[in-house]
């Protein structure tokens, strides 16, 4: 991973440095890959997957950290989020901090977890601007067995060593873990449900979900490929949460079979 930088956005008419950093062809002329991290999550976190992923797909890649998370602004400790939190980075964080980057044509999406939901909601919501997308472990609705996963998440947080884990991830660890846990452990949030949202996404699709993932089950990407006829599917064994990370052979060689089809042959930026 290259060294990050920093660019401000405004997020609710207040000023917020975004972490980023690029990687990959910078001369390649396919639209760019954006990389859209985890509920807990960072540039860091993503490690040399970015790199290795474009080096092997021959484009240019943005890794960045959303608001609360890495080295970008923290979540103020009395900001609560509500259920639209992913919606609002699809529809003004991602955004604003493309046009910030002077991205102004068409780009792909790969995103994980929360940011897989974050990449199926801006997919639809700019269907001209998005090229593909990819999602890993991705939400789309929300099952009992992974807030009981989240849960134990949150007792590792506060009696065992994943704050420890995470500190060295993220400027304000608290911000991003309580960020994250406390509105997916909300009373309200088993009523999130983004199925409904999908249809308006035209893009190619594909989505990866391992088969031992304690977030969510095969639903998920199910669902998804209901929502958004012609996605194609990767189900991993042997894999949890983090495909990429688990398998990561497996994620870039079918990554590169998809992007290789006809319609990812489009140039323009």
């Amino acid at each position: 991973m290259t060294p990050s930088d920093h660019t401000e956005i405004d997020w609710a008419g207040r000023p917020v440095l975004i972490e980023h950093a690029w990687v990959g062809d910078n001369t390649s002329a396919a639209p760019p890959l954006v990389f859209l991290h985890e509920g807990l999550g960072s540039v860091a976190m993503w490690r040399d997957f970015p790199a290795r992923l474009c080096a092997a797909l021959g484009c240019r890649g943005l890794v960045y950290s959303r608001p609360g998370y890495g080295r970008s602004t923290p979540r103020p400790a009395d900001e609560r989020w509500g259920l639209d939190f992913m919606h609002q980075q699809a529809d003004t964080v991602l955004p604003a901090l493309l046009a910030a980057l002077g991205v102004t044509g068409r780009y792909a999406l790969f995103g994980h977890s929360d940011g897989g939901s974050i990449t199926l909601l801006h997919a639809a919501r700019h269907p001209q601007r998005v090229a593909a997308a990819v999602v890993l472990a991705p939400h789309i609705l929300v099952e009992d067995f992974g807030l009981a996963s989240i849960r134990q998440a949150r007792e590792q947080y506060l009696q065992g060593e994943l704050r420890s884990r995470l500190a060295r991830y993220h400027d304000d660890v608290d911000s991003a873990f309580f960020g994250w846990n406390d509105i997916w452990l909300s009373p309200e949030f088993p009523q999130w449900d983004i199925r409904g949202e999908l249809s308006t996404i035209a893009c190619p699709v594909l989505a990866i979900q391992g088969v031992d993932d304690v977030y969510g089950s095969m639903a998920q990407i199910d669902g998804i490929a209901t929502a958004v006829p012609g996605t194609q599917l990767l189900k991993l064994p042997a894999c949890g949460h983090s495909p990429h990370r688990d398998q990561p052979e497996a994620v870039i060689a079918a990554c590169q079979a998809f992007f290789a089809r006809p319609a990812h042959q489009e140039t323009t930026r």
